[in-house]
């Protein structure tokens, strides 16, 4: 095996042969599809209720309890006026809606005792009624759980890597912030540029030396740098020939949350037109008033001419 096919970070030689776009997005999702799985396996819904964000979890909660619920408000409707005993509708919209808020009332097993089911086939819509409410109630509380307990790296990338001077000669950096108020202790960080060869199919791997490959502790910043010096694939390289062998910088951190106790991983990538040339970062640290040091993560992406 080649050398720089060590540092492939599993994506293998197929992909690296075939593959025309960039291989790890912004966000650390990865530009492979697999196919041949049933369409549920394929779904993978519990990952996927672990995995999406909050705004759509709740959505998605609510349209199915309101789903729910009117599914059942049609059956009870559809039961007769006789099926549920204290409705006192005077028309079929009233008497829908009655029967929508009975149900809710039964799915969450609330039972004011205003309305009862009243013929048989009211009686079994509030049995499978109540068994649906424990499950999904159930269910609820679960991925509730395993949301919250779940843990995660939310670590805030710079959104431009850039090439800077670094001890009299130039390298490659970007930053790093934990945008929560954990912990992270131990992180490492991996980096890997993708190389292509001008109107070939194909890219190469190379690890790419960091002058700091590890932190003890991340309580503010990190500028992770790569020196650009004799033995760095991208020495001599310029604007146009980062754009030429179309490189893309692979990032992967990896840290322990102090407060699971648990090992945590970001990634994300940079394309060259993603990288900015003869800049230096701003300053994060903000004045010095009380003896306590402070950072402005919304400097994070800010640089300036060298």
């Amino acid at each position: 095996m080649a050398n720089e096919d060590k540092h492939d970070l599993g994506f293998g030689a197929r992909v690296a042969q075939q593959s025309q776009q960039r291989l790890v997005n912004p966000d650390g999702s990865f530009n492979v599809k697999r196919t041949g799985l049933s369409y549920l396996r394929s779904l993978s819904p519990y990952h996927h209720l672990l995995s999406m964000s909050w705004t759509k979890f709740q959505a998605l909660v609510g349209a199915g309890y309101l789903l729910t619920n009117l599914v059942f408000a049609f059956g009870y409707f559809l039961c007769g006026p006789d099926a549920l005993q204290g409705i006192v509708a005077r028309n079929h919209l009233e008497r829908f809606l009655e029967c929508f808020f009975f149900s809710v009332q039964t799915l969450a097993t609330i039972g004011y005792g205003r309305i009862n089911p009243a013929n048989l086939g009211a009686n079994v819509l509030v049995s499978v009624e109540a068994l649906i409410g424990m499950f999904g109630m159930a269910m609820a509380t679960g991925l509730l759980f395993a949301r919250f307990s779940r843990p995660s790296a939310d670590l805030l990338f710079s959104s431009r890597a850039i090439i800077a001077p670094f001890q009299g000669r130039t390298s490659l950096q970007f930053r790093i912030v934990n945008s929560r108020s954990n912990q992270l202790s131990g992180v490492e960080a991996t980096v890997v540029a993708t190389i292509g060869s001008p109107g070939k199919k194909g890219r190469k791997f190379h690890e790419l030396k960091l002058d700091r490959s590890s932190v003890m502790f991340l309580p503010l910043h990190w500028v992770i740098v790569h020196p650009i010096d004799e033995s760095s694939p991208l020495f001599e390289l310029d604007r146009a020939g980062f754009d030429d062998l179309d490189i893309e910088v692979l990032v992967m951190i990896r840290a322990v949350d102090e407060t699971f106790f648990s090992t945590v991983h970001a990634r994300t990538s940079y394309k060259a037109s993603e990288i900015e040339w003869n800049v230096k970062f701003s300053d994060m640290f903000l004045p010095n008033a009380d003896g306590v040091v402070r950072i402005d993560v919304q400097r994070l992406d800010r640089f300036e001419p060298v």
